[in-house]
Order: C-alpha cells, then structure tokens, then sequence
C-alpha cells in the first residue's frame, strides 16, 4: 500500500502520540500515524471484557489530569464537538481500615474538615491551612508540571518562586518536591488513617511511603479532588481516544492500525524512513516520533552511537507491575464502614504506611505481596451507562505486584508464572476486599483478571505490567526524564523524537510529554 510522504511519522498511538498529532495537524502538517495494535489508545482503552454490556477501562480509569490539561485546554472545543463526554465526580476517593473506620475526600471542603476531624482536630486544621494555600502552591506546581524543563522555563519558575515566596520559601518548596510521602505526613498529620489516606496516591506512582521525591503526589492528588472534583469518561475512558482520533482523521491525518513498525532507519545522524513488518518503507519529510518504552527504542534505532544516551536508555528502570481484575456485577459492595462509600469512584484498600512500605518491598524483591495496595474503582456510581439496568462494574488495580513472580509473600502460592497464578492471586484480593465488604464475591457474574504479562503482551510500553512507563524516582524524574538533556523527547539522532509517559512530565493521562513536543515540532 502507497503512502504519500507524510511531514511526521508517528509510532504508536497511545494518547500523548495523538494529543501531538492532533497539535501537528491544526498547524498543517501531515501525520501518519502507525499502529500495532487494532485499535488506538495504549492503556487507555475500553471494552466489554467481561460480559455483554459491561463496559471496563482496560487500564487507566481516572481522566482528571486530561480534563485539566494545557491540551484540553488548547482543544477541548473541538474535541468534545469530536464525541468526548465527561462524567464529573463529587466524591472522589476513599480508604477503609481494619478497625470499621473509613475517610472519604469529596470535592467539598465542609464535608473533609468534618471527616477529618473525626480523626485529629489538629489534622484537620492542618487540611484548612493546605486548602487556603493551595491555590498559590498549585500556581507554582502547575507552571512546573506543565512546561518543558528548559533552563529558561526552569530559571523562570524559580525567579517567579523566589518574588513570591522569598529565598527561605523557594528553599522549602524544592524541599517539600525531594521529600518522600512519609517525611511529609508526619511533618503535617497526626492520624495515621489521614496519613494512609493520602499516602495511598503514592503507590500509584512509584511511590512508597519512604521513598524521595513522593510528597508531591498524595498532596496534589488530595488538594485537586477538593478543588475540582474527579472526572471520569462517559461509557469509558477511551472517550478522549475516540475523540482523538476522530478529529485527526478529519482533519487530513492517516491512522494505519495493525501495522508495526520494525526499524526505525537512519544514518546516525538523522531519521529518514520506518520499515515495517510488511517490509514496506515509509519516509518521512521532517521527522519520526516514537511513543515507545526506552527499551523498544533501542531495538527500533539497533543503538545510538552516543553512548551515554544509549546506557541511559538501557538501564531505565521500571516500576513494578500491575494486575486488573475486572468485575461484572449484580450489585456494588456492601462497605462495613459506612453505605456513603458506595457514592465513591475510588476506593483504597491500603491500611497503613508500614503495609504499603512491605508491600513495595515484597514487590520489588519479586514476591507477591501478602498484602498488596487495592484500588477499587466504582465508575458506575456516577456512569450507569457502563453496565446493564442494576448492575455494575469493579475496577481493580492490584498494586505493586512484581513482574516476574520468584515468590509469594505469605507462602501460599507456589505457582511462579502469571498464568498460572493469577487466579490465586486474585482470589487472595478479593478475600481481602471481603474482610470489608462481606458478600461482594456472591455478587460477581464474572471475572477477567489482567495479568503484568497480559497487559505487557497488550502494550509493549506497559514492560512487565509497568503502567507507568519507568519509575518516578527522582533519579529518573523531573531533569532526569528520561534522561539529563533529552527531557523535551529529542534524541542524539536529528529528527527523531520519543514521546510518552517515559518523557517529562511522566506517567498520567495528562497528554503532557505529547502536547509538549507537538508545541516545539510546530514553533509554538
């Protein structure tokens, strides 16, 4: 099949790979885009995994950082002309404890003072104070997590910080950005049910209680759900994927689904053209991005001659896995706690900072916890269109899991393939979700259950279950993402760029690295 010469050739159409696509074409150039799977969207996909009618988010559920993003801001017009629909969310997450009690955080501040109170008097003053500065502390967050990491963007941010905060502010910001969760909620709570509460976000990304660098994320996710809410996909998350992808294919851009890529050729010095598995070529006027895992560029490129880029690439580290366990059901869970946490998209199974500090341990030594991080979605709460009349969908994400299984954590399981253990492992989950809510396993119709090596096999990006795309320590995060010097996708090789959750500003359904390169191809 003839391919007529597009500006850019797009590798993967995950949705920072469209989102820069979509930027490329409003400024008139001519994206191809190149897609192994059958459909577009990575992680973020949708589909009747289950049953008939039962409508699963395959990976990603949570659409708040896309529905606050500089792209949707830039383009939200357009695609919501183009069928995007979302679902705002009033009460966004909670966690349950051993002892009967639960914490839920609403985009309501009376109801979250009065929650917390019940806890510390004292942490919840500390929450008013947070809420009262978070508007200025976001402007700052916000400025950093948006732009590139250029020296001048980053001595903007820091001259604009030290105007507004003085040198000793500026010199506790940068502190609170290295802190770990730990350090931070025990400098500011007194509760540990408050502090496992907002810890729990850590876990999502990469970010154990005493690990550098993860305060950012358990305050962020807390203070943005107050302020704004939690917004949710109508009928599924790929709402923006759709969206996406019909504005580019009506507006002059080329999509080609099953068709992968399997070199990218150059001369060492610049990107011309892709081989793909057919054998064909395609040549590119001005250049070729990758939306891939570091890993796979290497195999696509056979190397780079710059050494220091290619180790770089070759020892990015990913973060342990995930597995999914997605539910049909009669009926939602029956919360001992309270009935109220039915009303809650989020649900965290995740007791205390020890736990989820032995659970990232057991992960990352290759066991399977005894004891993982549950996170319950609730989606039809606020979206009955995903499910039948009545019924009702579970969304489960099992973190961390380990990748490759050399053990179990309560030495029950022997099995040491995913296949095999899967089922197990999803049974000791659920006998966990059990202990809080008896009788939810009566009310499931089925089950599909997602291994590390299921979703890897699916997206080869998500590299043994790795949703996040590398980890988020600091090492490998902010400069150092994926590498010092390459933060904006550019490589060694003219001409060829990487984008995706492995490129500043990371992991999240943000369309942040994508947008970000769509804005520097196109000079604005």
């Amino acid at each position: 099949m003839a391919v007529t010469k597009p500006d850019a050739i797009i590798v993967g159409a995950g949705h920072n790979s469209l989102a820069c696509a979509v930027h490329l074409i409003s400024k008139g150039w001519n994206v191809l885009i190149l897609e192994k799977a059958k459909i577009a969207g990575g992680a973020i996909k949708s589909g009747e995994f289950t049953e008939p009618g039962f409508m699963h988010d395959w990976a990603a559920m949570n659409l708040s950082l896309f529905a606050g993003s500089p792209f949707f801001k830039q383009y939200g017009d357009q695609l919501v002309e183009n069928g995007l629909s979302f679902v705002p969310v009033e009460s966004c997450f909670a966690s349950v404890f051993p002892n009967g009690k639960w914490l839920g955080i609403s985009n309501n501040f009376d109801h979250n003072f009065s929650q917390i109170s019940k806890f510390s008097k004292n942490d919840a003053d500390t929450w008013k104070k947070l809420t009262e500065n978070f508007p200025e502390e976001s402007s700052h967050i916000f400025k950093l997590l948006g732009n590139s990491l250029s020296f001048r963007n980053i001595s903007s941010l820091f001259l604009n910080l030290y105007r507004k905060k003085g040198f000793s502010g500026a010199l506790d910001f940068i502190r609170f950005l290295m802190a770990s969760p730990r350090n931070w909620l025990d400098e500011n709570f007194e509760s540990e049910e408050v502090r496992a509460t907002m810890a729990a976000w850590g876990m999502h990304l990469d970010f154990a209680p005493d690990t550098a660098g993860g305060a950012l994320f358990p305050y962020l996710e807390s203070m943005a759900n107050q302020s704004f809410g939690m917004v949710l996909g109508q009928g599924g998350a790929d709402t923006i994927i759709k969206a996406m992808v019909k504005y580019i294919n009506s507006n002059g851009g080329m999509i080609e689904y099953n068709s992968e890529v399997t070199e990218i050729i150059h001369d060492g010095v610049r990107a011309e053209s892709v081989k793909l598995s057919d054998g064909r070529l395609v040549h590119a006027k001005r250049c070729v991005i990758a939306n891939v895992a570091p890993s796979s560029l290497l195999k696509l490129t056979n190397g780079f001659k710059k050494f220091d880029y290619s180790n770089g690439l070759k020892k990015f580290k990913h973060a342990p896995g995930t597995m999914m366990i997605h539910l049909s059901m009669d009926d939602l869970p029956n919360w001992l706690a309270n009935e109220k946490l039915k009303e809650f998209s989020y649900i965290h199974i995740a007791p205390s900072l020890d736990q989820m500090a032995k659970t990232y341990q057991q992960a990352t030594e290759g066991l399977l916890p005894d004891f993982p991080v549950i996170v319950i979605g609730q989606p039809t709460t606020v979206d009955p269109s995903r499910a039948p009349a009545g019924k009702h969908i579970l969304w489960i994400q099992v973190r961390m899991v380990p990748g490759i299984i050399k053990g179990d954590g309560a030495n029950k399981i022997k099995d040491t393939e995913w296949e095999s253990a899967k089922e197990f492992y999803a049974d000791r989950v659920l006998d966990i979700i059990e202990d809080f809510a008896p009788k939810t396993k009566e009310k499931v119709i089925s089950r599909r259950i997602v291994s590390p090596i299921e979703l890897q096999n699916d997206n080869p990006n998500l590299v043994f279950g790795d949703q996040i795309c590398g980890s988020h320590h600091l090492t490998q995060h902010f400069i150092y993402r994926p590498l010092r010097g390459y933060t904006d996708g550019k490589t060694p090789i003219r001409n060829l760029h990487l984008t995706g959750a492995a490129v500043w500003p990371g992991a999240g359904a943000g369309a942040g690295s994508g947008f970000l390169l769509g804005r520097k191809l196109a000079g604005n």
